[in-house]
């Protein structure tokens, strides 16, 4: 037997129970550039109204840190690639989480000293968690290049692109691997991951707004190779090379720590807590708190504090693209003209950003099902803890998490908006509503999670996350496929109205939150009476 034994079992366990949410992740970080294509092309037609948008977005040092330096080919192919780089850091972000839910957090369960004890080599793990994001991330690559080239783009540019977005995700899994090996916690590995993402996007961001003798730094941050790839315009192929040699030698590393260190333990010492708790986490809900709050401080400064920022800019930008787009000022004057841009802008960035954090709802609702798989809501319940008090002090971040998100991404939007029209009292209370008005179509998401959780356990995180895709699919394609109103509907983020700008219409926002109400009640309900666990 070799240290590598077992690795292709391992590789199908891993298929098999992310046999879901791996589809749901790969499509829709496939949809994205395809949306984003599809609707640009419908409005910019012309290189010189693509270049009069990308010199636009290009002014702003803010849009460049975000995305990068501006192409030098107005083609839509290589507007689309700079436009979409904050895709990559998606991209790079969910291999970070893949890789250490499927190796630190293997551990930390103790699965993986259960499997080690079988006909599996000490590096199978390991190998197996990045054989398997090394394969999707090159699977979404695939679906990437497919996308570009159904909007008329070059193939040789469009595959450019799509292993760019493959590498992002193969190189921060390799990263992540390394990260797992230091720490005892998966929520370190995870910290350390996610703060490595952040300096490596930190570093490109500097790079490219400084420029002149700071333009280096672009090369010394993994975002940066692939920016550099420049696809659909030079298509530097030899940039991969960088990418392929990283992620060997990061491999290599990450099994030659892991040779060194026991099993469940990591390479730096654990910071020992206090022998006994505080009076502080006595209740279910300090509990909850305890679980919750990572992901809750994640989605804050992710989306909410840098994403409202982005909002903001580029609500900033918006009446500018109406200088030399006839079309568009067109469409813009049929629903309030010029001064209307800002807002319809404001209005789509919001909605999307309200898709994601559906996401975190639902993960949130989940979180209730893995306490209960992972064995640990039994001990808890068999005191004198409720069930309705348990379940109870999970909703609060299933559905005040979201809430508390969506204000400070409005608030923040608003601001950065409001100070570029030196308006900010007008502008910051329109924004933040329309960020709240989202919140019902999230609520629902959520609410059937949790109905799923006390109607069929099992089954709650296909539901939940299937929902999730499917209001994706609808969302950004949906209408470029022609797909009947009535199809379109069943997305409830389809009810919501477009503010800032347009009308309010109460009843739908009230026949969305009335059905929230009922599916948590059903959810609730059935958890009550239903058998703990089931597994």
């Amino acid at each position: 037997m070799t240290a590598f034994t077992g690795t292709g079992s391992l590789v199908r366990l891993i298929l098999r129970r992310d046999r879901v949410l791996m589809p749901i992740w790969m499509l829709f970080m496939a949809v994205l550039p395809l949306s984003l294509a599809s609707g640009t092309a419908a409005i910019y037609k012309t290189d010189a109204e693509r270049q009069g948008y990308i010199d636009d977005l290009g002014s702003s040092p803010m849009l460049i840190l975000f995305y990068g330096q501006k192409p030098s080919d107005p083609n839509l192919g290589a507007l689309i690639f700079w436009r979409s780089a904050t895709g990559i850091v998606i991209m790079a972000l969910i291999a970070v989480l893949f890789v250490i839910r499927h190796t630190r957090l293997e551990e930390e369960a103790g699965r993986r000293e259960l499997l080690g004890s079988a006909v599996v080599g000490r590096h199978a793990g390991l190998t197996a968690a990045l054989v398997a994001i090394s394969g999707a991330s090159l699977g979404v690559g695939v679906l990437v290049a497919l996308g570009m080239m159904s909007q008329q783009t070059p193939a040789s540019g469009a595959f450019a692109m799509g292993m760019a977005w493959a590498f992002a995700g193969i190189m921060f899994g390799a990263i992540a691997a390394v990260t797992a090996q230091l720490t005892e916690g998966a929520g370190a590995a995870r910290g350390i991951g996610i703060g490595l993402l952040g300096l490596a996007f930190a570093v490109r961001g500097v790079g490219d707004v400084v420029a002149g003798g700071w333009a280096w730094l672009s090369w010394i941050s993994p975002l940066g190779w692939v920016n550099q790839v420049h696809a659909f315009t030079d298509n530097r192929w030899w940039v991969f090379a960088l990418a392929i040699v990283a992620t060997v030698a990061l491999a290599a590393l990450a099994l030659r720590l892991s040779a060194r260190r026991d099993v469940g333990a990591g390479l730096l010492p654990p910071r020992l807590g206090p022998a006994t708790a505080a009076p502080s986490l006595s209740s279910p809900l300090a509990l909850a708190w305890r679980l919750h709050k990572g992901s809750l401080y994640g989605w804050l400064v992710g989306l909410g504090v840098v994403g409202g920022v982005l909002f903001g800019g580029v609500a900033e930008t918006s009446t500018k693209l109406l200088e030399d787009n006839e079309q568009l000022t067109e469409i813009l004057a049929r629903i309030g003209g010029k001064s209307g841009a800002a807002d319809i802008f404001l209005a789509g960035t919001l909605g999307m950003g309200a898709t994601a954090i559906a996401a975190y709802g639902i993960a949130a609702a989940l979180r209730m099902r893995t306490e209960e798989a992972s064995l640990r809501s039994e001990p808890l319940l068999a005191a004198s803890v409720s069930r309705m008090r348990w379940a109870a002090s999970h909703l609060v971040f299933a559905f005040l998490g979201p809430t508390v998100v969506m204000a400070v991404t409005g608030l923040f939007a608003g601001l950065v908006y409001g100070a570029s029209v030196d308006n900010i009292g007008r502008e910051v209370p329109r924004v933040v509503g329309g960020a709240l008005v989202q919140l019902p179509a999230i609520w629902v998401l959520g609410a059937l999670a949790v109905a799923m959780f006390g109607l069929r356990p099992r089954l709650a995180p296909a539901i939940g996350w299937g929902a999730l895709s499917l209001c994706i699919v609808l969302g950004q394609i949906g209408a470029a496929l022609q797909l009947s109103q009535s199809l379109l509907d069943v997305s409830p983020f389809t009810h919501i109205p477009r503010v800032p700008g347009g009308s309010v219409a109460f009843t739908p926002l009230l026949i969305l939150t009335a059905l929230a109400v009922a599916l948590a009640a059903v959810g609730l309900a059935t958890f009550r009476r239903r058998d703990i666990p089931v597994t």
